[in-house]
């Protein structure tokens, strides 16, 4: 019997025109358009697995996924064939062979995600895909007071959606950061040991909500107590938000 290989490839993707990662009946995903190209390159039907599924609208630099073949092919050949056959809107920009037991979810230590703000009055045009227009004057120093809670190990239950099949809403924010020197784009880094469901999404809501006036800084600790998704503010457009990178280890 053929032993199976095991690869791990890095990618990134604009989900403008995607229903999200996961494989769905009658949609264009990621996850079918990975699948796609490797059965094209390796003639077999392939499966893949990857760290996390990324909503309609994401958009990623660093998503990981893996599978399993019995074809050899050497690393360089499968980069540029996927490259290749993917569409425009995918590209794999690393692959590498891993060992069979390495599961691209269960080995993640954490993951860092990314939102984009367009904050002036006149909407964008270039960006309008990879970004929230945010039209109200923001206060970035508020807006960092309202993240500011969220580092630690806390019950996130406020910050979820409704139907999150996650059952374990405790996780660890290590860094929750705002960023302004990309004007008139503000940036807000989350990195944490995992996420639930549109919860990057919701904190963003929440917060804005704080930097423009509507909500106070000192509100986000009750929200947070509140274990209560109705306290929470608006889910943030997907547009804005980007998997930067999925943590595996020290430089990874």
């Amino acid at each position: 019997m053929t032993p199976l290989n095991t690869f791990r490839l890095s990618l990134e993707y604009d989900g403008t025109r995607f229903a999200g990662w996961q494989v769905q009946p009658k949609e264009r995903t990621v996850q079918g358009e990975v699948e796609r190209a490797l059965g094209i390159l390796l003639r077999h039907d392939v499966r893949v697995l990857a760290a996390g599924r990324t909503d309609a609208g994401v958009h990623a630099l660093g998503q990981v996924c893996t599978f399993r073949t019995d074809v050899e092919i050497a690393e360089g050949r499968l980069l540029r064939g996927l490259n290749g056959i993917l569409p425009k809107d995918v590209a794999v920009w690393a692959a590498e062979p891993v060992a069979s037991d390495f599961h691209p979810r269960f080995r993640a230590q954490g993951k860092h995600y990314r939102y984009r703000i367009l904050a002036r009055p006149a909407r964008a045009a270039v960006d309008r895909a990879r970004c929230w227009h945010v039209h109200e004057p923001l206060d970035p120093e508020r807006l960092q007071r309202a993240l500011d809670p969220l580092v630690g190990t806390h019950d996130f239950h406020s910050f979820r959606a409704a139907d999150c099949p996650n059952k374990d809403p405790v996780k660890t924010v290590r860094r929750a950061s705002v960023t302004t020197d990309r004007s008139p784009f503000v940036e807000i880094d989350i990195v944490a040991s995992g996420f639930l469901k549109q919860m990057v999404r919701i904190v963003i809501g929440t917060a804005i909500e704080v930097a423009i006036g509507r909500r106070e800084p000192e509100d986000v600790a009750s929200i947070l107590a509140a274990c209560d998704r109705q306290q929470a503010g608006r889910t943030a457009p997907a547009r804005g938000l980007f998997l930067i990178r999925v943590i595996y280890g020290e430089g990874d």
